[in-house]
């Protein structure tokens, strides 16, 4: 439980520093200023939206090979 307890309150810290992120290249970007303002949000939004499932797979990953250790 003790080790649990700053994980946790790290996350939270982490989670309140969350900013406004572009996630696009430089095709991407290009594209977006042709289709627009809403659009291009739109983009912007589901290229992260489509980052999310690699960074869930390897939180998980690294969590099983964490807790295999017994280090938790």
């Amino acid at each position: 439980m003790k080790k649990i307890i700053p994980v946790i309150l790290i996350g939270l810290f982490l989670c309140c520093l969350a900013t406004v992120t572009q996630a696009q290249c430089a095709m991407c970007t290009k594209t977006a200023q042709q289709l627009g303002e809403k659009p291009g949000l739109g983009l912007n939004s589901g290229i992260l939206y489509l980052m999310i499932a690699p960074f869930a797979i390897i939180g998980v990953i690294g969590y099983r090979w964490w807790k295999g250790n017994g280090n938790v």
